[in-house]
């Protein structure tokens, strides 16, 4: 066991008392007669587990009416699986509020931009706003703290269930004027406002606070200046409700850690994780792979890798993935065998101390019922319960790795807010995303086999020698990125960065704006591709979606475009600022091309490459007092793949000398030798 565990007992950065890597799923006991528990309990010790979260959808069966708790079921849940050396993630059940609730105050419900309210029959029906749901939600916490406070299987708060998933604005009269105040606390005066969203255009003068509205329906383009600061409003709204909840948890079970599972991932951008995750005892996640798309497992990697920066290097926990199929996607393909395996692994190896799933038992009613669990309709004679009992026999073999960090020398620098405001309607083109834009270029890094990590545009550059900056459109200075490359280090900004401020309004003087003067460019007018259009660079690099009429001012051209709108015009360029340099890549540039940049990017940065046809992610920590280090090697393809190597292979026991084979589909982990 690592000192770093050791030291984490008795403090709130980790779920108490759980024995080695965190493994388990979500458990809904109340789905199954009280004649199955038991048999819950057995099947998963012999699957491993011994963490579950309990009690998420459970409100409506814990108080049945308006005050009046029914605890005894959960009681005997707790204590069963106490029994069985199983801890407990208890969730405060206030995820999606109980019918009698919205019947008795349909006020609560939301309501969307068209003012639409939504009834309740799904989950997630309440308002972000609603005193009566906070005020339920607060006193369900407090009751079930106050229940469980001493109940020897606690070891974590859960609260709600992935805030936002479904409900991430609401546009309600009680949201309108808890944005107007909102507003007032961050601009102070309508003058300020008026500021900020440049409301002299389009007759938008505000002379009144009740004149301001959530961005409802309107004749067309909404106010830019007011979607930013609606979707900051609503993500500091949902924030509040987890605090108020979590603030009663520490009063009552103080020690006892308080999370909530974000939704790192590939679409859900409806909150400023930065601002959420300063604000939980550990972080956790949820995170579903696109079965159809043959590279899941790289953005695998990028949600896990983005959770860690969220983690701030610490560990985190998985709170939920998939054993094969979800039920909610257009095609629900199932996971290939060893694929459960690799995905667990794969979290693992880039700074998680346990996998979950969603759920224990496959549910045999209810709109997931198709959703796959470590025990699947079919039972416990299956690929699914097989590989479980195997990953879970498995993690206790590598239990040493608790505690240990990720080794990663290049930084991405990423922002829900830059991504909130680059996609607003009205800029030059559409097809544009944020999050391609940056997975793009996170892809090719992980072909190239570095690992990086993930900060905020305020975080810390140092250390790094090398920094990514991908459309970080929203940006008031570029100062930190300028001592940084004055100091030393390397960076590459791509298009669409520092154009604007935070409100929202243009630098003037020539894009890329903030990052101008630094990157040694000036852009005149942005040139975006149409539908179908691509141009050539002169060193045989692809380009499509985006050009720039750019102009250099102190700048060298690594390459130009040869043909297209802007044949000759410089598109990636180098600029040397004290004793580092600043790349600027103007263009849509993709596959070999994108691979050439980052290659060369890498190399002036000295950072080396790792082996392409294989993942491997290096851990870090310390074991009996000495630093040590592991790697954690997956293979996703067809064939073994042998790497240079020396130690001894954790899974199997095998002493390794000089070369280590990685199994075609496998995984190895592997304690260096120093």
């Amino acid at each position: 066991m690592s000192d770093f565990v050791v030291s984490l007992c008795g403090m709130t950065s980790w779920p108490l008392g759980v024995p080695g890597l965190a493994w388990g799923a979500d458990y809904n006991p109340e789905q199954w007669p009280e004649d199955v528990w038991a048999d819950d309990v057995r099947l998963m010790r012999e699957a491993g587990v011994n963490l579950v979260s309990v009690g998420i959808f459970s409100w409506a069966l814990l108080e049945p009416e308006d005050g009046r708790y029914e605890f005894g079921w959960l009681d005997r849940v707790l204590d069963l699986l106490h029994e069985g050396g199983i801890r407990v993630d208890l969730a405060t059940a206030t995820a999606s509020p109980p019918p009698w609730l919205t019947t008795a105050h349909p006020e609560m419900l939301p309501e969307r931009a068209d003012g639409v309210r939504l009834a309740h029959g799904s989950r997630q029906e309440y308002c972000p706003s609603s005193p009566v749901y906070r005020r339920k939600a607060v006193a369900l916490a407090r009751a079930l703290a106050e229940r469980y406070r001493d109940h020897p299987a606690l070891a974590a708060w859960h609260v709600g269930n992935e805030y936002g998933c479904h409900v991430s604005r609401c546009y309600c009269d009680r949201c309108a004027s808890a944005f107007r105040e909102w507003l007032k606390a961050r601009h102070g005066t309508l003058d300020a406002l008026n500021d900020a969203w440049a409301t002299a255009f389009w007759s938008q003068h505000y002379t009144a606070w009740d004149q301001v509205l959530p961005p409802r329906a309107t004749p067309t383009y909404h106010n830019p200046g007011q979607l930013l600061d609606f979707d900051r409003f609503s993500s500091d709204a949902l924030l509040e409700l987890f605090k108020a909840e979590r603030d009663v948890l520490h009063e009552v079970t103080p020690g006892v850690p308080v999370t909530t599972n974000f939704m790192v991932g590939w679409t859900f951008s409806a909150l400023d994780y930065w601002a959420w995750a300063r604000e939980v005892d550990f972080v956790s996640n949820d995170h579903y792979t696109a079965s159809e798309d043959a590279e899941r497992h790289v953005e695998l990697a990028f949600a896990a890798d983005l959770t860690r920066g969220l983690a701030q290097g610490k560990p985190w926990l998985l709170m939920e993935h998939s054993t094969s199929a979800v039920n909610w996607q257009h095609r629900n393909l199932a996971k290939l065998p060893g694929e459960l395996r690799r995905n667990s692994y794969a979290h693992l190896a880039r700074g998680a101390d346990g996998t979950l799933f969603f759920q224990w038992r496959q549910s045999r009613a209810g709109a997931e019922r198709y959703h796959s669990a470590m025990v699947p309709h079919a039972g416990t004679e299956t690929k699914v319960f097989r590989e479980v009992c195997q990953v879970g026999a498995e993690y206790r073999a590598v239990r040493e790795l608790i505690g240990s960090t990720v080794d990663a020398r290049v930084a991405f620098v990423y922002d829900w807010q830059s991504r909130w405001a680059v996609g607003q309607p009205g800029h030059p083109n559409a097809d544009f995303s944020y999050q391609e834009n940056v997975f793009a270029l996170y892809r090719a890094f992980w072909h190239a086999g570095v690992t990086v990590d993930f900060l905020p545009p305020d975080g810390d550059l140092s250390g790094y020698p090398l920094v990514v900056v991908p459309a970080l459109y929203a940006l008031d200075s570029a100062e930190p990125f300028e001592r940084y490359v004055e100091g030393g280090g390397r960076l590459l900004v791509t298009y669409l960065s520092g154009v604007a401020d935070t409100r929202g309004h243009v630098h003037l003087g020539g894009y890329p704006g903030a990052f101008r003067d630094l990157l040694g460019v000036r852009t005149e007018e942005f040139f975006p591709l149409g539908w179908g259009q691509t141009a050539t660079l002169d060193d045989g690099g692809h380009v499509a979606l985006w050009t720039e009429l750019l102009h250099l001012d102190g700048a060298k051209a690594v390459a130009s475009y040869a043909d297209g709108p802007l044949p000759g015009v410089p598109a990636v360029t180098r600029h040397e600022h004290g004793d580092g340099t600043a790349w600027y890549l103007a263009c849509g540039l993709s596959g070999e091309g994108l691979a050439k940049l980052v290659d060369a990017v890498l190399f002036d940065a000295g950072v080396p490459r790792g082996p392409s046809d294989v993942e491997v992610v290096r851990r870090r920590g310390v074991v009996a007092g000495s630093p040590v280090s592991w790697l954690v090697a997956i293979n996703h393809g067809g064939g073994d793949v042998e790497l240079p190597a020396a130690g001894v292979e954790l899974l199997t026991g095998t002493r390794v000398t000089g070369r280590l084979t990685v199994p075609a589909g496998g995984v190895v982990v592997l304690r260096e030798e120093v």
